[in-house]
């Protein structure tokens, strides 16, 4: 099966068994495990989403990578990605707060405004986490969550332009000193400001010079290409024993990305993308 073979090439490739890289970060009843396992829960309900809206989106970077190598999460992994092009994103944004379960909440500017980020986020309400370093005190929901990033056909000149554009904003969240109230005023002029004059203007230049790259949404900061050929059509892949939506040739997109993504990094310098967590019971979170 697609599974064991994924283990087996952990195995033989890194020389340490997928088992043991299970027991070391992630077992059964860990505080990770239990974090990974809403992570799911939280993809199993988007993607019956898009199942039925007929919206086409894939794992992708380390949930990729994880499914590909570990038939599932990478064992230290605490986040989980997914990908679409953007009209499919812009549907989904209108179908989430009316189809997620009430466990679960969208998280994008149009449901929380000090969310100024142009990618969105689906929470858990069942849950808190604090995030490195604490931009996150700003946002309305701060559950485990996944992320949903939305891919555009682009020149790599204007993406890495529309992210200078609202770099200062990221800067702000981080850095800035004075109250948090002032810092959000400036952040919403920056979003504002882009949202309304200059990422359609970047959209027209690429779609008058008929850009053909794909990467991430204007305003992501990530900058690696996309290749039409390696995502389409769809195919599945199995994470943690279910069938989710996967790039067609999956091992050339992350080579693309990633180089020889089979071998394990350096175990030694992982880091956390979460400072602390809390779960909850359903029924009596409040969060």
């Amino acid at each position: 099966c697609v599974n064991c073979q994924n283990k087996t090439a952990v195995m033989n490739t890194p020389l340490i068994p997928h088992e043991e890289l299970c027991q070391r970060y992630n077992p059964d009843g860990s505080l990770l495990r239990r974090q990974q396992m809403r992570m799911l829960h939280i993809l199993v309900e988007v993607d019956k989403i898009c199942q039925r809206h007929n919206i086409r989106y894939w794992l992708s970077s380390g949930t990729l990578i994880g499914a590909v190598r570990h038939g599932g999460f990478i064992p230290w992994d605490d986040d989980l990605d997914i990908e679409m092009m953007r009209s499919d994103y812009e549907r989904l944004l209108e179908i989430l707060p009316h189809e997620l379960p009430e466990d679960l909440a969208l998280q994008a500017h149009c449901t929380d405004p000090n969310y100024c980020y142009h990618y969105a986020k689906v929470r858990d309400r069942c849950s808190y986490i604090e995030e490195k370093p604490n931009y996150d005190r700003f946002f309305k929901h701060r559950g485990i969550y996944i992320d949903i990033f939305p891919l555009e056909k682009q020149h790599m000149w204007t993406h890495k332009l529309s992210e200078l554009s609202f770099g200062h904003a990221y800067k702000l969240m981080r850095t800035y000193k004075g109250s948090d109230k002032e810092c959000m005023k400036k952040v919403k002029r920056l979003y504002a400001w882009n949202v309304r004059f200059i990422y359609p203007l970047l959209r027209l230049v690429n779609r008058i010079t008929g850009a053909k790259t794909i990467t991430s949404g204007l305003g992501i900061p990530f900058h690696n290409p996309r290749y039409e050929e390696d995502i389409f059509p769809l195919t599945t892949i199995m994470f943690e024993n279910r069938p989710f939506m996967a790039p067609h040739d999956s091992d050339s997109m992350l080579r693309h990305i990633y180089g020889d993504y089979m071998k394990l990094p350096d175990l030694s310098q992982l880091k956390p993308h979460t400072g602390s967590i809390e779960i909850y019971n359903n029924e009596t979170n409040k969060h």
